[in-house]
């Protein structure tokens, strides 16, 4: 996908337009991605099973228990922008699982594990202080479940210790179970009121270029803590801290999160959550290709894109190094970020906070009552800390209520 690299005169002429407030209506369609067959156009994102009725300014109210000493809050506690039904907590009143009895040594590794692969609404009975629960193998997603929900109540921090993937959902491993392995509805996969650290996945990027799904995308890396192709995604309520992808690749990303392919180009939903700490090629807290993202009262500091080339990699270099928070990439596809801060992200290449192309069809990349500062792009950008690219024009950002210095 193509790259250029250089922008000085463009910045020059955006510099001192952080306050630009421009009005743009947003939509939903289809879109697909290279040679794969094109998701069916969207209409509205259906609300997860018990979606609460929350406030319509906020994703639920955040868990009463007590703060983990020396833990951010979940998300922005300023953020005030408007949460659709969709991107909400939800219902966890009826567990399918509960793990633990009362104690945290009976919250274990192996427990989310046997949970994660039976489906359902899974909560924790870990007693009343935080604990945090040391992953000694990566939970996994059967293609097969229709609902995963990840419930920590505000007291669980599931670890990856550094050396794993926390969670890991792929509809096209395997045998498929639909006709379309990047278009199915399920599953679909909420963690909410849970803190996920320290995850990493050192997979490189694939160099294949044939059509068969293990080349797809660039392949089955990314995502430090979590990684998840096909179905639906959304995360409320969370923090991600600490959490890590391979340093290099051009289109690698997703130090924290990594979706690809969700159903019908449905929007994935970041909502009242935060991440600092990323570290990746691109995409230090989120990356994707050809995925829609609402994040919303959300907060994304201190996070890295640490690879080296931009993409596609320069001669001599191993590529990578753009979006220092968010690296979003592919066709046909909005970005919204809404009721959110940025703050000291930064890349080796472009995009310090957001790097956003689109190489061909349909896109807008918005900001809405949000607030970026000091997000320092190493080589180029189009706007303070954001690189944006549509179908081959660079440019600013739609900025409404929002300002970037």
């Amino acid at each position: 996908m193509r790259r250029i690299r250089g922008f000085g005169m463009l910045l020059a002429v955006l510099a001192g337009a952080g306050g630009l407030a421009v009005a743009v209506a947003t939509g939903v369609a289809s879109g697909g991605q290279g040679t794969l067959p094109a998701p069916a156009a969207a209409v509205h994102q259906l609300a997860a099973p018990g979606a609460l009725p929350a406030a319509s300014h906020r994703a639920a109210s955040h868990p009463a228990a007590s703060q983990p000493d020396g833990l951010p809050d979940f998300g922005n506690p300023n953020g005030h922008f408007p949460v659709p039904p969709a991107g909400r907590a939800v219902n966890t009143s009826h567990p399918n699982h509960v793990i633990g009895h009362g104690t945290p040594a009976s919250c274990t590794s192996a427990a989310v594990v046997a949970a994660v692969a039976e489906g359902g609404i899974i909560t924790f009975d870990c007693g009343a202080k935080p604990v945090t629960i040391l992953m000694t193998a990566t939970a996994s997603v059967p293609k097969t479940r229709h609902l995963v929900v990840l419930d920590g109540g505000g007291l669980v921090t599931l670890s990856g210790g550094g050396k794993r993937r926390i969670l890991y959902s792929d509809t096209c491993q395997g045998t498929w179970s639909t006709d379309d392995c990047v278009n199915q509805p399920y599953p679909q996969i909420v963690v909410q009121n849970i803190t996920l650290e320290d995850g990493f996945n050192g997979t490189h990027q694939v160099a294949c270029k044939s059509n068969i799904p293990h080349c797809w995308y660039g392949g089955v890396d990314g995502g430090g803590a979590i990684y998840a192709e096909g179905g639906q995604f959304k995360a409320v309520n969370s923090r991600f801290i600490n959490n890590r992808c391979y340093q290099y690749g051009p289109d690698l990303g997703g130090g924290a999160i990594r979706v690809l392919a969700q159903y019908q180009n449905r929007p994935v939903y970041i909502t009242s959550d935060t991440f600092t700490g990323g570290r990746c090629s691109n995409g230090a807290a989120l990356s994707s290709i050809s995925v829609q993202w609402q994040v919303l009262n959300s907060v994304f500091t201190s996070n890295q894109a640490i690879g080296w080339g931009a993409n596609p990699a320069s001669s001599g270099t191993p590529g990578g190094g753009s979006g220092g928070a968010i690296y979003n990439d592919g066709a046909n596809y909005n970005t919204l970020i809404a009721g959110t801060i940025m703050n000291n992200n930064s890349a080796r290449e472009g995009g310090g906070a957001i790097f956003y192309v689109v190489d061909t069809g349909w896109g807008k990349l918005t900001l809405n009552e949000s607030h970026l500062h000091d997000n320092p792009s190493g080589q180029f950008q189009t706007y303070p800390g954001i690189y944006d690219d549509i179908d081959g024009h660079d440019g600013p950002p739609v900025m409404i209520k929002s300002t970037d210095n």
